[in-house]
């Protein structure tokens, strides 16, 4: 299929409506997920939904997102007991006016992702995910060079997360052809 790759069921299997605007390839995907700063982790807590935004990073290798969170709360209490989680990021380009109200429209890009989060245990993979964080948000910035790499006891308190990608899809809406656009 266009635009998503699965290992879900094809009942369960991520299917945009707009085939129009499907992302041609996982590497449209993996490009957003570089590139956009926030995430939001959808998970459930019973019958109650729970959206966490966060910054993540794609590690593109292993196929998976990594976030974290304080050592605890209410997403490592949530993780634990349902490890089941949706993630999105979008962003939005410019405003499309139009002639009719309901034909007005933005430009945006978008993905969604199905998996199963984990908590990390091992400490090299905690490291290993946090610099990633770490290398995405600050590029021009080094461990030991212009901070104080991650010590043993920030571990102790910090929560770190993966997401294991199941399924992803992704879609946008350039600008239309035409003009004035």
């Amino acid at each position: 299929m266009v635009g998503c790759r699965s290992i879900l069921s094809p009942e369960h299997a991520i299917r945009p409506r707009r085939v129009d605007r499907a992302l041609a390839d996982d590497r449209q995907i993996e490009s957003l997920l570089d590139r956009l700063p926030v995430g939001f982790l959808a998970l459930a807590d019973g019958d109650q939904p729970y959206l966490n935004p966060n910054l993540f990073w794609y590690d593109g290798a292993a196929r998976r997102i990594y976030f974290h969170t304080a050592g605890s709360g209410r997403t490592r209490s949530i993780v634990e007991r349902n490890p089941r989680v949706c993630f999105s990021a979008a962003e939005m380009g410019r405003l499309l006016p139009a002639d009719t109200a309901l034909e007005f429209s933005t430009e945006y890009a978008s993905v969604i992702v199905f998996g199963t989060a984990r908590i990390v245990e091992d400490e090299a993979e905690q490291r290993r995910g946090l610099q990633g964080l770490l290398d995405k948000y600050f590029p021009d910035l080094r461990p030991g060079v212009h901070y104080r790499p991650i010590v043993d006891d920030e571990l102790q308190r910090t929560t770190v997360y993966a997401v294991e990608i199941e399924a992803w899809s992704g879609k946008q809406k350039p600008t239309p052809p035409g003009p004035n656009r």
